[in-house]
């Protein structure tokens, strides 16, 4: 089990767009094992991403005991993925570590996709059969993602098949306002046999969480990508052990991978990442059968239980002549239990409209669509938890639409043909698969082109449309590139509450925020950093970027910096900070600006000298007595 890496070591670095900031970072570049390592320079050259694998235990991780039957073994995993090549290229990690001697990941093969894919793996202890987790080990999942979240591009979680579904659920929940792509998968067939489906699923999901910003918790099994809490297990046995009764999968694998952006979940809030670790335990699971006793009912219903999804037949019918029942159900709405209604069928949602059904809601319960068991059961146990709601509100909430976990129907806007469609006109496209082909050739181009003429308008029919506002054109640029490149705060604004990503990449690897830096757009840095944007560079890089500015006076991009999150204490490769540079270019605009934001005055470059130091022998003698007043204060 490897820990960690801390928050400076970030492997996936934005793309410094100025020449000079280029010259910086090939300065501190070893030119010897570059000319050495092709494999380690075509990482450098696609970019190459980094995926944290929480391994909690499952069969994909289990040998066969003598005794003939499946356990987990510890501390092998690692060793045995290691032996096939399509999950580790041995070459491509020895070149690596040429040049970062201190860390230990392994590497995928090349896969044609935008980025190779670095990955460590953290094992728990003890590893543990799906069968045995518990809402304790849902929290110390979301806690680990919360504790890296920041050092890696995507986390994949290794998980036994049997209750994935419910771990997928409740993280779906508890990690809000993810922006970051989180993987779930395991394997029907342990990963060290010969015919197992725990490799290629590894591989994919390795492929999915490192090159995709899908900012959801998934499921992966078989070849396709299930929204988490849309996903049931439905087979013991087969290989295609999950399916999404009510939801197509967001992503399948063939020859490639193509994602169905448009049913991606899109988060509508402006904030941070942020993971709710606290559960209502007092919830269950009451399937409702011909002749049920109103003992069992009440038994059930009882303190301390607060929550209970009902599972009810057909389109969310009771038995409407049974009032004992309903009696029940009535006196637990009235002691303030939430009870949800969700049928017992798998394809299709709760319908009212039946008399049957509409008996349910006038005692007090609430339909839950077409939500899966798991997530009704496991979005109780949240929305339960959340002590700042009113009971009113939790009610409300569980109707509502909150990570995608249900279907709501909405009538369109607009009547009047969009240009896409105008386009499927005139060439006399007829099939879906055309037409959407067509759409996301297309649409990618029109809205950064509307976001460039920043038609607030324009871009607002195109989403009622359905267009994918985090579409990417042929540079990989989204339309929140360019609007933080552009500074129009209120696109920005329109795009993050529309859930935007401010994770995506271009081709040059560079972030949203990263092009708001370059550009000076202060008030959309702070913006994308409130919704939960930061500096995912090296230290010694934003060194190198602090002492250049600094160097150059250039007070704009310092503040620029600032705003996104950089340490103005960060050195260059000669441990001199943006003070020192200061000191020595005797501007003394730049020095009261770091002293003003506390930079500390007494590091000391690869000579032992401070700022003051420097000062004193080039004799900027007014920057000395400020750096001495200073160092009196």
């Amino acid at each position: 089990m490897h820990s960690p890496n801390t928050a400076s070591e970030e492997v996936c670095s934005d793309s410094i767009i100025d020449g000079k900031e280029d010259t910086l970072q090939n300065s501190v570049r070893s030119e010897t094992t570059l000319k050495n390592s092709s494999s380690l320079h075509k990482i450098k050259g696609d970019g190459y991403s980094k995926v944290l694998v929480l391994y909690t235990g499952g069969t994909i991780g289990m040998l066969r005991t003598e005794s003939g039957v499946y356990a987990p073994e510890t501390s092998i995993m690692e060793k045995r993925i290691k032996l096939y090549p399509q999950l580790h290229d041995t070459t491509a990690a020895e070149d690596y570590a040429i040049e970062h001697p201190e860390k230990n990941f392994m590497i995928l093969p090349d896969t044609g996709e935008t980025a190779r894919v670095l990955y460590v793996i953290r094992e728990y202890v003890p590893l543990l059969d799906s069968s045995n987790m518990t809402m304790d080990d849902w929290i110390r999942i979301a806690m680990d993602i919360k504790e890296s979240y920041e050092q890696y591009n995507g986390f994949v979680v290794l998980h036994g098949t049997d209750t994935m579904a419910y771990t997928a659920s409740a993280l779906s929940f508890m990690l809000e306002n993810l922006g970051k792509t989180v993987v779930i998968t395991g394997s029907q067939i342990p990963l060290y046999e010969a015919r197992s489906d725990g490799r290629d699923n590894l591989m994919n999901a390795l492929i999915v969480a490192g090159n995709y910003v899908i900012p959801e918790v998934t499921i992966l099994f078989n070849n396709k990508l299930f929204r988490g809490n849309r996903t049931s297990k439905i087979s013991t046995s087969n290989l295609d052990a999950f399916n999404s009764p009510n939801l197509p999968p967001l992503a399948k694998m063939g020859i490639g991978i193509h994602v169905e952006w448009r049913n991606v979940y899109r988060p509508s809030s402006i904030e941070k990442f942020n993971v709710h670790s606290l559960l209502n335990r007092n919830v269950g699971l009451l399937r409702l059968f011909p002749s049920i006793t109103v003992e069992v009912v009440r038994a059930f219903l009882s303190p301390p239980i607060e929550g209970v999804v009902l599972q009810t037949y057909g389109a969310g019918n009771g038995p409407s002549q049974r009032r004992d029942l309903f009696d029940e159900f009535k006196r637990a709405f009235r002691r303030g239990v939430i009870i949800v209604n969700c049928t017992q069928c798998s394809l299709g949602q709760v319908d009212p409209s039946y008399e049957t059904g509409s008996a349910l809601m006038d005692v007090g319960v609430v339909p839950g669509s077409d939500m899966t068991p798991e997530a009704a059961l496991t979005k109780l146990s949240y929305v339960l938890s959340k002590k700042e709601w009113s009971l009113q509100t939790k009610r409300t909430m569980m109707e509502a639409n909150l990570r995608g976990e249900l279907t709501v129907h909405k009538d369109a806007k607009f009547e009047d043909l969009d240009v896409i469609t105008a386009v499927v006109k005139t060439l006399n496209l007829s099939s879906a698969e055309e037409v959407d082909a067509l759409r996301d050739a297309i649409s990618p181009a029109i809205l950064c082109s509307i976001v460039s003429e920043g038609n607030l308008e324009k871009l607002e029919i195109m989403r009622q449309f359905g267009a994918y506002l985090s579409a990417c054109d042929y540079d990989y640029k989204t339309p929140l590139h360019i609007a933080c490149s552009d500074g129009n705060l209120k696109i920005v604004e329109y795009l993050l509450k529309h859930g935007a990503s401010i994770h995506m990449r271009d081709r040059e690897h560079r972030t949203p925020l990263m092009n708001a830096v370059v550009n000076d757009h202060h008030e959309v840095i702070k913006l994308i950093v409130k919704a939960g944007g930061y500096l995912n560079l090296p230290s010694l890089t934003i060194g190198e970027m602090l002492c250049s500015y600094a160097k150059q006076g250039d007070l704009t991009r310092l503040e620029s910096l600032r705003l996104a999150g950089a340490d103005l204490n960060d050195p260059d490769c000669t441990n001199r900070t943006c003070l020192h540079y200061a000191a020595e270019m005797n501007l003394e605009e730049v020095v009261s600006y770091l002293l003003k934001h506390n930079v500390c005055k007494s590091a000391q470059d690869l000579y032992g000298r401070t700022a003051c130091d420097i000062a004193k022998v080039l004799e900027h003698d007014s920057l000395v007595k400020l750096l001495q007043l200073e160092n009196a204060d």
